[in-house]
C-alpha cells in the first residue's frame, strides 16, 4: 500500500497541537461553581465528595484544565475549636476537563459542624466558605435516620430506578413462607453460595448455605454501612455470592421464579439485582484499601483524546473463549488491537500459543484511544470503570448486565461488537476514521456514567430494592413479620450461635463486623469476579483456614471437658446463654464435623470466654521461654538507657 507524503500533514498536526495548548482566559474563583453531595451534613458515605467547575473571567466554563500545577485546594475544619477531628484532605482529582473532584474521609464525628474552604490559590471560590451544621457522622457511626424518606430526600435519590422496576415486576407479590421452603432446598447444596439475611429492628442476621460462602464479607460490610446511616424495613432475603444468576423459572411457570438477589443478571434469569460487590468494596475502601475506586479513576484517565494511542486495548484474564480470539486478532492485526491474557486458569493449554502479556496498571489502559470490553464468566465488572475513563468502549454483545446497563444506548454511550467479535476491526477501523464522532461517544458515556455511578447512589439503589422487597411481600402485619423473623433466626438458623447474637444485643457483633473488627478471611478483589472462584480459587485458603479452625475447635473442647472454660461476664442470663452457645457448638462439631460450624462463629464463642486461642495457648506453654526473653531484653535496654524507670500501667 503506497505511504502519504508527511509535508501535507504536518500543517494540520501543528494546528492541534496549537489548538490543544492555547490558552484560556484565567480563572476567576469567584465565578467558579461548587457543587455536590459533599457539601450536605445528612450524607454520610465513608469518603464524601464533591465537584468544581472552573470558570473563566469572560464566565465561560473552562472546557480542559488550567495550565500547569492546579491551585484548587480545599481547606476543612471543625467548626469548634475545641473538637478536634481526623480528616483526610487529599488534592483535588483533575478530571482533565475543566472540572474537578474533591474528596475527603472522616474518622470522626463532629458535634457542632465543619467549615470547608474551597480555594484558588488564596481566593475562595464560588461561595466559599461552606459550613456543615452538626452533627456531621464519620462511616463508622452508629446513626441511623428514622425517616427513611428523609434520609432518601437528603441524598437526592432518583424516584424511580428503570431496572429496580423491572426485576420485581416478575414478582408482584412474595410468598415468604415459599421462599424460605424452597430457597434452601434448590440452591442450598454443599456446591452453593446462597446467605440467607433477615433484618429486623436494624439488625442483621445472616446464615450461610453452602460451602463457598467466603464473599459474604462484601455483602455484609455494605448492608452494615446502609443499616448505619437508616433505619432499614424489616424483612428476609437470599443473596446469590456466586457468578451466574439462579432463577431461570418464568413467571408464568408453576411454580413461578423465587427472589433472589444477585450481583450480575442475565435475559433467561429471573435475579433482582444489586450493585456489584467490586464497586460497593471500592467505594467502602476508598482512600484507604484499594486504589482503584468510582471516584479515583476520574482523576487518572490518562493523557488527552488527542495524545492516545490510536490502538484498540485488552488486558485480562481467559476466562472466556472470546478473550482468546482477541489475542490471536491482535497478533494478527498489532496495528490496530493490543490485547494479551495476563493469567491463565480455564485454557492453561493456550498459554504456550498465545503467551501470557504483563500485568499493567489500570489508569495506563487510558493511554489508548479504544477500550475494548468482553465478558468474563459473566458481565466484566471493569466495565463501569471503562465508561468513566475518557476512552471510547468497543463492547461486547452480552446476555448479561449489571444494574446500570440499562441506561445506556449503543452507539450513544458506546460502541458495540459482535459477541464473536467478527466486526471489532471494523469498528476500529470506523472510530480511527470518525475521530470527531468516537470522541463524542466517549464523551457522552463518561458523563452518564458519572452521574450513574456515583457512590451515594450506589446506597439509594440497595434501599429501594430492599424497599422494593418488602413491599412486595404477601401482606402481613408488622406483628407478624416480625414474629415469622424472630423464629427464623432463633429456630430454622443454628440456635446456639442466634441465641448468642441475640443477647449481646447486636452492637458488640455489630461493632466488630461494621469495621474495627479484622475478618480473619484476607481476600483479594482485583478481578476475582472473572473468575470461577467457586470450585478452585480459594481451596488453599480454606485448607489452612480449616486447620487453624480445628486447633480452636479442639482446645476449647478440652477447657469445656475439663472444667476450666468460664464466661466473660458476671450476669446471669448471659452466663447461661454463653454456656448453652458454647455447649451446641461443641455438640454441632462433634455430630456433624468440622464443617458444620464457620471459623467466625468459633471465633465469636470465643470472644464471650476465658478460652484461650491457638496463638496463646502456644504462648502460655512457654512462659518460661518468654520470661528469658524478657529479661534479656530489659538487661539491654538498662545497658543502653541507664536512667529508664519502670511504672505500671
Amino acid at each position: 500500500m503506497r505511504r502519504l507524503p508527511l509535508a501535507p500533514l504536518l500543517p494540520l498536526q501543528l494546528a492541534l497541537l496549537l489548538a490543544a495548548v492555547a490558552p484560556e482566559a484565567p480563572v476567576s474563583a469567584p465565578r467558579s461553581l461548587v457543587w455536590g453531595p459533599g457539601l450536605r451534613a445528612g450524607v454520610v458515605l465513608p469518603v464524601r465528595y464533591f465537584y468544581l467547575q472552573a470558570v473563566n473571567s469572560e464566565g465561560q466554563n473552562l472546557t480542559r484544565s488550567p495550565p500547569g500545577q492546579t491551585l484548587f485546594k480545599v481547606v476543612i475544619k471543625s467548626l469548634s475549636p475545641k473538637e478536634l477531628v481526623r480528616i483526610h484532605v487529599p488534592k483535588p482529582l483533575d478530571r482533565n476537563d475543566g472540572t474537578f473532584l474533591m474528596r475527603y474521609r472522616m474518622y470522626e464525628t463532629v458535634s457542632e459542624g465543619l467549615k470547608i474552604e474551597v480555594l484558588y490559590g488564596d481566593e475562595h471560590v464560588a461561595q466559599s466558605p461552606y459550613i456543615l451544621k452538626g452533627p456531621v457522622y464519620h462511616e463508622y457511626c452508629e446513626c441511623p435516620e428514622e425517616d427513611p424518606q428523609t434520609w432518601q430526600k437528603t441524598l437526592s435519590c432518583p424516584a424511580k430506578e428503570p431496572q429496580i422496576a423491572k426485576d420485581f415486576a416478575s414478582f408482584p407479590s412474595i410468598n415468604l413462607q415459599q421462599m424460605l421452603n424452597e430457597v434452601p432446598e434448590r440452591f442450598g447444596d454443599e456446591r452453593g453460595a446462597i446467605v440467607h439475611y433477615t433484618i429486623l429492628s436494624n439488625l442483621i442476621y445472616r446464615r450461610s448455605l453452602g460451602k463457598y460462602t467466603d464473599f459474604k464479607m462484601f455483602s455484609d460490610e455494605i448492608l452494615l454501612s446502609l443499616a448505619r446511616k437508616v433505619l432499614l424495613p424489616d424483612l428476609e432475603f437470599y443473596v446469590n455470592l456466586g457468578d451466574w444468576p439462579l432463577e431461570h423459572r418464568k413467571v408464568n411457570e408453576t411454580p413461578g421464579p423465587l427472589p433472589i438477589i444477585s450481583w450480575c443478571g442475565s435475559l433467561d434469569s429471573r435475579d433482582v439485582i444489586l450493585p456489584t460487590y467490586d464497586i460497593t468494596h471500592s467505594t467502602l475502601e476508598a482512600m484507604r484499601g484499594v486504589t482503584n475506586d468510582l471516584l479515583s479513576i476520574q482523576g487518572n484517565t490518562g493523557p488527552s483524546w488527542i495524545n492516545k494511542t490510536e490502538k484498540a486495548f485488552f488486558r485480562g484474564r481467559d476466562s472466556r473463549e472470546e478473550r482468546l480470539q482477541l489475542v490471536q486478532l491482535s497478533k494478527d492485526n498489532p496495528q490496530l488491537l493490543d490485547a494479551g491474557i495476563t493469567g491463565y486458569f480455564f485454557f492453561q493449554e493456550k498459554e504456550k500459543e498465545l503467551g501470557k502479556a504483563k500485568l499493567i496498571g489500570f489508569f495506563d489502559f487510558f493511554k489508548y484511544k479504544y477500550q475494548v470490553n468482553v465478558d468474563g464468566t459473566v458481565a466484566a465488572y471493569r466495565y463501569p470503570y471503562l465508561m468513566l475513563g475518557d476512552s471510547l468502549v468497543l463492547k461486547q454483545d452480552s446476555p448479561y448486565y449489571e444494574h446500570f446497563y440499562m441506561a445506556l444506548k449503543p452507539w450513544k454511550h458506546y460502541v458495540p461488537i459482535k459477541r464473536n467479535l467478527s466486526d471489532l476491526l471494523e469498528k476500529v477501523e470506523w472510530a480511527k476514521e470518525n475521530d470527531e464522532e468516537a470522541k463524542k461517544i466517549a464523551k457522552e458515556g463518561q458523563l452518564t456514567a458519572r452521574d450513574l455511578l456515583q457512590p451515594h447512589r450506589l446506597y439509594c439503589y440497595y434501599y429501594r430494592v430492599l424497599q422494593d422487597f418488602c413491599m412486595a411481600w404477601k401482606q402481613e402485619s408488622e406483628f407478624t413479620k416480625r414474629d415469622r423473623a424472630a423464629r427464623v433466626i432463633q429456630k430454622a438458623w443454628k440456635s446456639f450461635l442466634a441465641e448468642l447474637l441475640d443477647a449481646a444485643a447486636g452492637i458488640n457483633v455489630r461493632f466488630r463486623l461494621g469495621g474495627f473488627w479484622k475478618s480473619t478471611e484476607n481476600v483479594m478483589v482485583g478481578d476475582k469476579k472473572e473468575s470461577e472462584f467457586h470450585f478452585s480459587k480459594l481451596k488453599r485458603k480454606q485448607d489452612i483456614e480449616k486447620k487453624r479452625k480445628i486447633k480452636k475447635i479442639e482446645w476449647m473442647r478440652q477447657m469445656y471437658y475439663t472444667g476450666t472454660l468460664e464466661a466473660k461476664s458476671t450476669n446471669h442470663e448471659t452466663l447461661g446463654l454463653i454456656h448453652t452457645a458454647t455447649k451446641g457448638l461443641i455438640r454441632a462439631f462433634e455430630d456433624g464435623g468440622i464443617d458444620s460450624v464457620m471459623e467466625w462463629e468459633v471465633d465469636e464463642v470465643l470472644n464471650w470466654t476465658n478460652t484461650l486461642n491457638f496463638d496463646e495457648k502456644k504462648a502460655t506453654e512457654n512462659k518460661q521461654a518468654q520470661r528469658t526473653r524478657f529479661s534479656r531484653l530489659l538487661h539491654r535496654l538498662l545497658r543502653t538507657c541507664s536512667s529508664l524507670s519502670l511504672h505500671d500501667p
